[in-house]
């Protein structure tokens, strides 16, 4: 079984507002969860779905016209292009992190990081920046990993507000960067799919685009760790050679 989510965790992840997801249930775009009790579980299957929606909607189509999409697929009907264009709408847009949410009571994100840390403010900028995010009465932290990577910078000495200084500024190198890879496959591999009529496309190159795509997500992730790590190297050698030097007289 893949990950499951909450609601409001499949929300935060998709990044819809809950009501948005239970809208989408009441029109039946989105799949009955699994039910557990009294709790609903979503999986990948239901983000998918959700991310689907999202890029059919910026592409123009309705939400009755996805309605359609969704139900042709879903039924087998021969809709000249449905069930390939919907899954390969899902494909691209299939997540390229693998970050987990984590749910988090205020005393909880207080233990994280200090009572004295989570002020107002630091609070209002992780908000800002999407790190966190509210329901109900407890906070929806976008990813684990970042959040013990940022407790522990706060435990080694450095001040929360500075390390989310710093997150804002890597999130702006980081959207330039994606942008530099999804310009790649913007230009090389979907510029055919994105000028044509969904009815002109052959499911063939629907299917080789997404296998393409599918390769080269492992490749993107590799080149930008190599990168920032040699970028260290740099900088810190940098660093040491300027500290050798002593201060300048």
């Amino acid at each position: 079984m893949g990950q499951e989510y909450r609601v409001a965790e499949l929300a935060e992840a998709a990044g819809v507002p809950v009501r948005t997801v239970r809208f989408y249930r009441e029109r039946k775009l989105l799949q009955p969860p699994r039910k557990e009790g009294r709790i609903a579980w979503y999986g990948e299957e239901h983000l998918a779905r959700l991310r689907t929606i999202a890029a059919l909607l910026e592409r123009g189509h309705t939400l009755g016209g996805i309605a359609e999409l969704i139900t042709a697929f879903e039924s087998g009907r021969d809709v000249r292009g449905a069930a390939e264009l919907l899954g390969f709408e899902a494909a691209i847009v299939r997540p390229f992190s693998e970050e987990t949410p984590v749910r988090l009571s205020p005393s909880q994100l207080a233990d994280y990081y200090g009572s004295t840390e989570v002020s107002p403010e630091n609070l209002a900028e992780s908000l800002d920046i999407g790190y966190v995010a509210v329901d109900g009465e407890e906070f929806v932290h976008a990813s684990r990993r970042l959040l013990d990577v940022s407790a522990a910078l706060v435990r080694e000495g450095i001040p929360l507000a500075a390390v989310l200084a710093a997150g804002r500024e890597v999130r702006r190198h980081a959207d330039a960067l994606a942008e530099v890879f999804t310009g790649l496959i913007r230009e090389h591999l979907l510029d055919e799919v994105l000028n044509a009529d969904a009815a002109d496309i052959r499911p063939e190159q629907l299917t080789e685009i997404v296998e393409t795509v599918e390769r080269l997500r492992p490749m993107s992730k590799a080149v930008l760790e190599a990168e920032v790590s040699m970028a260290m190297d740099r900088r810190v050698r940098a660093e040491l050679e300027e500290w050798q030097r002593g201060p300048a007289s």
